[in-house]
């Protein structure tokens, strides 16, 4: 964040003014920065990465757009051919198309990118619009990626948005290498821990194009953040893990036999009920509206059974996506901020180093910070976690520990040593082979000096966890 001129500065700033007023023939500068150029700490330079692109152009890099006015303060205006040349080399990957991702691909659109790929799932619901402005009632039911693509296309002449309406798991690494930079207006971790290592995983250090920076944006509720994702050179999106709240969860025995809420009654069918009709092995899809509506009808029963009212299809879907309701201001200050970073990067300007939090609750706030790379970060570190354990607790214990632990979000942990599985969660035959373990200690099973690998359904890589007893 820029420091404000001071007094000195402001009156060296009058006397120039009135010293040496403009010729009527001198340009007009678009825009200017203060007289004297301010240092700022939560910034970087993007020299040490190389954005050329050799099948559709290049990027600014941060030596060619430096002219001799930028000594002076004076910045390129934003239709300069330099800047323009930068935005047509530069293709950009979009992930979602819901609250944030309309905004960004507007802002993209409108700052003059002119090739954008756009990925989404979801299909656009009634409660969409209010907030996802490119949207409209007779969209209802179509693909999010496919109308929001062709909206923007109409209102901004020139752009090419190719939108896909699917998964990002469907796509591999040489979809995503074709990209200078991807954007990310999720709101699923899973699918943010999924396209964080996958990059990571990409980097390649004799190849310099194979380093895809990350901006990834997040709101809930008058909160956001907004920050630059470097694989392999700063913090991934798994190193703070440990800074999101973790969902909230209702005791069992309430949701089972006492419910006095209607989020209990949520729960109890899609904890209880759903495994008890459909089996264990068979997950629902948060995404999946026949499932959703399955989990609301068994939930309103339920309701009625101890008079609770409020369970409505939408509260069902909030729950078990633990979905916060969104805001159309937060979306729009979150989505700006991602693609100002766009833009730097792509023009070879200074760029947020690593992490802006926003907050508009009671007054509007924001706080810039680096947040620091961890070294045994399942995705990017290159140490094992070290795991104190007591070695007369149960393998059970271990695992529900595992569960607990914010930095790393396990929802159904398998886990295995270099010689042996302790306990595995599928196929149901390894489960079932497995699962005496359970109650064995840790002792029995494991040496300290061993590693333990654990791996999840959320987990987009394996964990390294070296066993020393306490």
């Amino acid at each position: 964040m820029n420091t404000p001129p001071t007094t000195h500065d402001t009156e060296e700033c009058s006397k120039r003014t009135l010293q040496e007023p403009m010729s009527p023939h001198e340009p007009k500068r678009q825009r200017t920065s203060h007289n004297a150029p301010i240092q700022d700490t939560t910034m970087t330079d993007y020299a040490a990465v190389d954005t050329t692109t050799p099948s559709s152009g290049r990027m600014l890099s941060d030596m060619e757009d430096v002219q001799p006015e930028e000594e002076e303060g004076i910045l390129l205006a934003l239709d300069s051919p330099d800047i323009q040349a930068a935005l047509d080399a530069c293709k950009i990957l979009v992930i979602g198309a819901g609250g944030l991702g309309c905004e960004i691909l507007k802002n993209l659109a409108l700052t003059g990118f002119k090739e954008i790929h756009v990925i989404d799932m979801d299909t656009i619901d009634v409660s969409n619009l209010n907030r996802q402005f490119l949207f409209r009632p007779k969209d209802v039911g179509h693909p999010k990626a496919t109308v929001a693509a062709e909206f923007v296309m109409q209102r901004v002449p020139g752009v090419k948005i190719i939108p896909y309406f699917g998964k990002i798991q469907d796509k591999d690494d040489e979809y995503y290498s074709q990209f200078q930079i991807v954007v990310c207006g999720l709101d699923s971790i899973e699918a943010r821990r999924w396209i964080n290592a996958k990059l990571v995983e990409m980097v390649d250090e004799d190849d310099p194009q194979s380093l895809k920076p990350l901006i990834d944006g997040g709101t809930e509720g008058f909160k956001g953040q907004a920050r630059v994702i470097l694989p392999t050179i700063n913090s991934c999106y798994e190193c703070s893990l440990d800074m999101f709240n973790k969902a909230t969860t209702f005791p069992i025995c309430t949701i089972a036999n006492t419910p006095r809420l209607p989020e209990h009654c949520i729960e109890w069918a899609s904890v209880l009920e759903w495994p008890r009709v459909w089996g264990k092995e068979k997950k629902y899809d948060t995404d999946n509206p026949e499932h959703i509506s399955w989990l609301y009808q068994a939930a309103l029963d339920r309701a009625q059974k101890f008079n609770i009212s409020g369970v409505t299809y939408s509260l069902t879907q909030g729950v078990v996506k633990n979905i916060i309701p969104a805001i159309a201001s937060t979306n729009a200050i979150i989505a700006a901020s991602c693609c100002n970073e766009v833009f730097k990067i792509a023009t070879g300007s200074p760029y947020l180093d690593n992490y802006m939090m926003y907050t508009g609750n009671d007054a509007i706030y924001t706080y810039t910070f680096q947040h620091q790379k961890k070294p045994e970060c399942p995705v990017c570190g290159n140490i094992a976690s070290s795991a104190e354990l007591d070695p007369k607790m149960t393998l059970e214990d271990l695992i529900e520990s595992l569960k607990e632990r914010p930095d790393v979000q396990l929802k159904r942990p398998s886990l295995r040593t270099a010689t042996k599985s302790l306990y595995m969660q599928a196929p149901p035959a390894l489960e079932e082979a497995t699962r005496p373990n359970l109650e064995k200690t840790l002792d029995a099973l494991i040496e300290a000096g061993e590693y333990i690998t654990v791996t999840d359904v959320a987990l987009p890589v394996s964990i390294q966890l070296k066993v020393t007893w306490k």
